[in-house]
């Protein structure tokens, strides 16, 4: 397969990030079609791929990506998007769909997700139903496999499992509650979609997949506790639960945003089951056999515990989030900007002042005033927005474009500087920044909240909440460098300072 070169839309994505590395083991030729190259900055397969910057919406930019390429895999959704998400879901399927015909591509593999047949359907399990059909109505043969939920370590639907088990005791739930899903766990998605790439050249359909369990949605729930070492919970299923009622509630309750939460909720209004085998004839299952719903458990929690989670739900752009890097500081001229600058010099190596920076938020918490980080993220998540508690994938490493509570790394130049865009619903655009620079006593630490107004509301919230800064900046200024220099008189070996900030990938993992 050496000489095939394969094209994946979405590989900044949960199920593209895994994709690519396993594409590559296979001995494809990969190329990649991002909106933000800056992404992939930090991934182990980077230098392994070509990058290809562009909008799917941007016939132009997709049409040049298409050129020469054998396969194209689409792994793009629209989940956690708002308004006009069906509309730019169709409108960039076309886009690819003409693309790869002009371009001569041999077969599209997209993923989907399951459904039942002959019912109307929520507005995102429509979309990518209509998704499939413009590629399998398309010159180009098509594979589109329809995926019941995927569990794995990082997706949220494990996510979402995983909190609310966790959280509550005793489950008020809706309805859905009691219908049947037939989960399918991650190694098994990829195993089926590289295998996809070789099948006949005439294939052109979908295919259910799914793992070997079907389960009611309150079985998965205390299947869950059972991995987790929890008790079983009882589960009320109660008829007043809307599905947007719900949404706030898993809003509430877990890290998944509301706009999220919406598309997950109102795609478990059905029994999702797979309607057929067919894909048995075409490709046979893995070695081993697909892997049952409470093994999948196991192996995801067992990543989360030796903290390798390769991708993240979280890895994905949130709706409405500013995107845009922070300007540089020659450009802010003309505009106003508000900053809250904080610097210490302490006696901690550079090394150790580094690692208590690399290692802020999730559990490590921000270092001043718990309540008052704990009270934003309550008011954002009110709000419909990310809120506090999205943590971290791992428990020390940072990687440009990890989700970091309520912010997003943009910028690691590892050992010296770490830049977070706010995430947070807040009138304007903020970023954080901590530095860390090496002085002759020690290290010196500098610490800067920036922050762009938007209109007069932005003016308002920057100095409504100036005076919470001399507690909280203040406080964490210095608690960051005290925990350094009990780092430094302790003697912590420092985690060596990589050019990379995963885990090094000789060979691929298996996923979980």
């Amino acid at each position: 397969m050496s000489s095939s070169r394969v094209l994946v839309t979405g590989a900044t994505g949960y199920v593209g990030g895994r994709l690519v590395p396993r594409l590559l083991d296979a001995g494809f030729t990969v190329r990649v079609f991002v909106r933000n190259a800056r992404k992939l900055i930090d991934v182990p397969w980077r230098d392994d791929v070509e990058v290809v910057e562009g909008d799917l919406t941007n016939a132009d930019a997709v049409a040049d990506a298409c050129v020469d390429v054998d396969t194209l895999y689409y792994l793009v959704h629209s989940m956690g998007a708002g308004g006009r998400f069906e509309e730019v879901e169709t409108s960039s399927a076309r886009n690819v769909a003409a693309a790869a015909a002009d371009a001569g591509v041999s077969r599209i593999i997209y993923l989907g997700g399951l459904h039942p047949a002959g019912i109307p359907l929520s507005e995102h399990l429509r979309s990518r139903v209509a998704v499939g059909d413009i590629f399998l109505s398309s010159p180009v043969p098509t594979v589109a496999l329809q995926a019941g939920v995927v569990i794995g370590s990082g997706s949220a639907s494990f996510e979402m499992i995983r909190h609310l088990t966790d959280v509550l005791p005793y489950m008020p739930a809706p309805r859905w509650v009691r219908n049947r899903i037939q989960p399918i766990a991650i190694r098994d998605v990829l195993y089926y979609l590289v295998e996809a790439a070789k099948l006949p050249g005439d294939v052109n359909r979908t295919f259910d997949i799914g793992g070997p369990d079907v389960l009611r949605y309150g079985q998965m729930m205390n299947g869950y506790a059972l991995e987790a070492g929890l008790k079983q919970r009882p589960i009320a299923a109660l008829p007043v639960l809307t599905p947007w009622l719900a949404s706030q509630w898993v809003n509430l309750v877990t890290p998944i945003p509301r706009s999220l939460a919406v598309a997950i909720i109102s795609s478990l209004q059905y029994d999702c089951v797979a309607l057929e085998h067919d894909i048995d004839r075409y490709i046979p299952p893995p070695a081993g056999g697909l892997t049952g719903y409470r093994a999948a458990v196991r192996l995801a929690l067992a990543r989360m515990r030796e903290g390798d989670i390769e991708t993240s739900w979280q890895d994905a752009s949130v709706f409405g989030a500013p995107s845009n890097p922070l300007p540089s500081d020659p450009l802010w001229a003309g505009h106003m900007v508000f900053t809250d600058i904080k610097e210490r010099d302490t006696t901690a190596s550079v090394a150790d002042l580094w690692a208590i920076i690399e290692g802020i938020g999730g559990d490590n918490g921000w270092y001043s005033f718990p309540l008052a980080w704990a009270a934003r993220g309550w008011m954002d998540k009110l709000v419909g927005g990310v809120g506090l508690r999205r943590g971290r994938r791992h428990p020390s490493r940072l990687q440009t474009g990890d989700a970091l509570d309520f912010w997003r790394v943009e910028l690691i130049d590892r050992g010296t500087r770490l830049r977070l865009r706010a995430e947070m619903r807040v009138p304007g655009r903020a970023w954080l920044e901590l530095e860390a620079t090496p002085t002759p006593t020690g290290s010196h630490y500098r610490q800067r909240a920036i922050f762009f107004p938007q209109g007069l509301g932005g003016r308002l919230y920057w100095f409504a909440i100036l005076p919470f800064h001399g507690i909280i900046f203040n406080g964490m200024a210095n608690r960051i460098t005290i925990e350094a220099e009990k780092r430094t008189r302790a003697g912590v070996e420092p985690a060596p300072v990589a050019a990379s900030s995963t885990p090094a990938a000789a060979s691929t993992p298996a996923a979980t």
